[in-house]
C-alpha cells in the first residue's frame, strides 16, 4: 500500500490525519535486506506543516521498514497547528515551513518546555502558473503587486487579456507565513480575492486545471504538468536553492521541547544522516550542506 499516493491525491487535511491509523500499522514492515529489525523501540509523533507532510511520510516508511519497534505517525494541518501541538505537549515533533514566532516561543516556555529548532531540510517556493499561461518570468515586485491585487490581469505583467486567478494557502500553514513577508509585504495584506486552500496538492490540482491560476508551493511539490515561474531571473531549483540565487528559499524545521532523547532523538539523528537527506533529494527538496 502506497499511502503516499493518498496525500497527494487527496491533498487534504482529513487525508494526511488519516496517516496516523496507516503509519502505526506498518511497524512490523521488513528493511530491503528482507529482514526485520528490533534494535529500537517506541512510539514517535509529528505533526504540522503541510509542505513537509510527504518528506516526512517518506521518512517515516524508511526509517520504520528497518526499526519495526518504532511507530511513527504524522499528521499535517500546517505549522501553527504543528507548533500548538508541540506547546500543549502533545507530539514530540512540530514540522515546519517557518521559523516559531515570538510569541509560540513565549507560549512554549509558560507551559513549562523549551523549544528547540532543528533544520531538517531545505526549500524554495515554487511560483506554479497553469502550462499554457504565456507568461514565464516574474519580479518579485510584480508578484507582489499580484497578490496584493494591485495586478489583477495577466495582461499587465505580458500575458493574454484574462482575469488572475489567486492561490494561497490557509492562514495556519507556515508556507502562508513566509510569503507574505518575502514578497506580499511584512506589513501588507493579500487581496480578499485570493483563494485560501487547505493543502500545497490543492494548489497544485486547481492550476493544472485553471488556465488562469497563479499559486505558490513546496518545490517538492513541481510536476511536469504545471509550469514553474521564474522570480527575478531564477526559478525554484535545486542548484538556485544551494547557490543562494533564488530569492524565497528557506529551511524546514523540526521543533522539540528540549532536547530529545530515546527514540526520538535516534530519528532525528538518522533524518540527518546521509540515509535521511538521502530521502529529502529524492523528494525533490534540498538536502543540507555537508
Amino acid at each position: 500500500m502506497k499511502v503516499r499516493n493518498w496525500i497527494k491525491m487527496l491533498g487534504t487535511v482529513a487525508a494526511t490525519a488519516a496517516l496516523v491509523f496507516v503509519l502505526a500499522g506498518c511497524g512490523s514492515a521488513k528493511g530491503s535486506g528482507g529482514a526485520t529489525s528490533q534494535a529500537e523501540s517506541g512510539t514517535i509523533t509529528i505533526e504540522g506543516s503541510d509542505t513537509m507532510v510527504n518528506l516526512a511520510q517518506a521518512w517515516a516508511e524508511s526509517y520504520m521498514g528497518t526499526n519495526s519497534g518504532v511507530a511513527i505517525t504524522v499528521k499535517g494541518g500546517g505549522s501553527g497547528v504543528g507548533i500548538a501541538s508541540l506547546v500543549n505537549g502533545t507530539v514530540d515533533y512540530a514540522n515546519a515551513s517557518r521559523a516559531m514566532k515570538p510569541e509560540e516561543i513565549t507560549a512554549d516556555k509558560a507551559a513549562g518546555h523549551t523549544p528547540l529548532e532543528t533544520a531538517v531540510a531545505r526549500d524554495g517556493i515554487a511560483v506554479i502558473v497553469n502550462s499554457a499561461n504565456s507568461v514565464k518570468a516574474l519580479s518579485t515586485d510584480q508578484l507582489g503587486k499580484i497578490y496584493r491585487g494591485e495586478i489583477a490581469n495577466w495582461k499587465d505583467v505580458g500575458g493574454k487579456d484574462a482575469p488572475i486567478v489567486l492561490l494561497g494557502r490557509d492562514t495556519s500553514s507556515g508556507t502562508y507565513e513566509f510569503f507574505n513577508e518575502a514578497v506580499v509585504g511584512k506589513d501588507a495584506k493579500y487581496a480578499k480575492s485570493m483563494r485560501n486552500m487547505q493543502s500545497s496538492q490543492a494548489i497544485v490540482d486547481e492550476v493544472k486545471g485553471n488556465a488562469n491560476a497563479i499559486g505558490y508551493v513546496g518545490m517538492g511539490y513541481e510536476e511536469p504538468a504545471i509550469a514553474v515561474l521564474q522570480v527575478d531571473g531564477k526559478a525554484a531549483t535545486v542548484a538556485a536553492v544551494k547557490d543562494g540565487s533564488y530569492a524565497l528559499s528557506r529551511d524546514l524545521y523540526m521543533y522539540s521541547n528540549g532536547a530529545p532523547t530515546g527514540a526520538a532523538k535516534k530519528y532525528l539523528d538518522w533524518i540527518l544522516s546521509a540515509a535521511g537527506q538521502k530521502i529529502v533529494e529524492q523528494e525533490g527538496f534540498v538536502a543540507l550542506a555537508k
